[in-house]
């Protein structure tokens, strides 16, 4: 019963509200009539094609007595990332350096035994090949199995630039606890930064059947090593010294 003027906006609120990490879908139909009970004049109704029937709907006098607007929506819950301390990742630039990273995934199986979406970490640890998106299964005997995918997203174009070809993430290990649900992913992170830099980073794990865990990690690239020392020795007052020594480009 909302009329609406020519060219007026109307909002219509959405709201969502998972209980579990699982994808939840819906539609939304706006269904538009004449205020004054009039159809829409149409030549020849039999003749609407499948897409347009779905849209409208059609008097009996062969005219159109409303209008649809359907609008499919799909809900993905996202696990909460409140006081998450980044995975940091550091290497001096022009080496190499390999980190472990463990991620929790809670509330992946929905049921009694799965915790609610409530908690998830991360942490790195010491252990002394492009960013792929990459399809996990995780299966928990007579269960049903779990596909994930992960993938690192950057906060821009050039910070992916910069990133994408000096990091490379691989799954080593992939866990679920039978009584709590919760999944355990650890990733093998190399790092072979070619310069300084500080960048930012966010590990992206979905769920085939719905739910996104995100994980903050940060990448630390310092100083690297002195190369050489180049020493000059003095021949005398107001005379010039010269040494001669090579460069050598790493690229075209």
């Amino acid at each position: 019963g909302t009329r609406l003027a020519p060219k007026e906006k109307l909002d219509i609120p959405v709201l969502f509200m998972p209980d579990t990490m699982k994808m939840y879908e819906a539609v939304v139909v706006i269904h538009v009539m004449r205020e004054n009970g009039e159809n829409w004049p149409y030549e020849d109704s039999a003749a609407l094609n499948k897409g347009l029937k779905s849209s409208v709907t059609v008097a009996e006098n062969g005219g159109i007595q409303g209008i649809l607007w359907i609008y499919p929506v799909h809900g993905i819950p996202e696990a909460p990332q409140q006081k998450l301390v980044p995975a940091v990742v550091r290497c001096r630039a022009r080496q190499r350096v390999e980190r472990r990273v463990e991620v929790l995934l809670t509330g992946v199986v929905p049921g009694a035994n799965a915790m609610p979406a409530t908690r998830n970490s991360a942490m790195v640890n010491t252990n002394k090949p492009a960013n792929i998106q990459e399809e996990v299964q995780v299966t928990d005997g007579f269960s049903t199995t779990v596909e994930l995918l992960y993938e690192l997203q950057y906060q821009s174009n050039e910070t992916k630039s910069q990133l994408g070809a000096l990091v490379g993430m691989h799954l080593i290990q992939r866990e679920r606890d039978t009584e709590s649900g919760i999944i355990t992913l650890i990733f093998n992170i190399v790092f072979a930064p070619n310069k300084p830099m500080r960048n930012e980073a966010t590990l992206v794990v979905q769920c085939t059947t719905g739910g996104v865990w995100k994980f903050p990690m940060l990448f630390i690239a310092t100083e690297p090593e002195v190369d050489d020392v180049i020493n000059i020795e003095a021949v005398g007052l107001h005379k010039e010294s010269i040494v001669g020594f090579k460069l050598t480009s790493q690229t075209r």
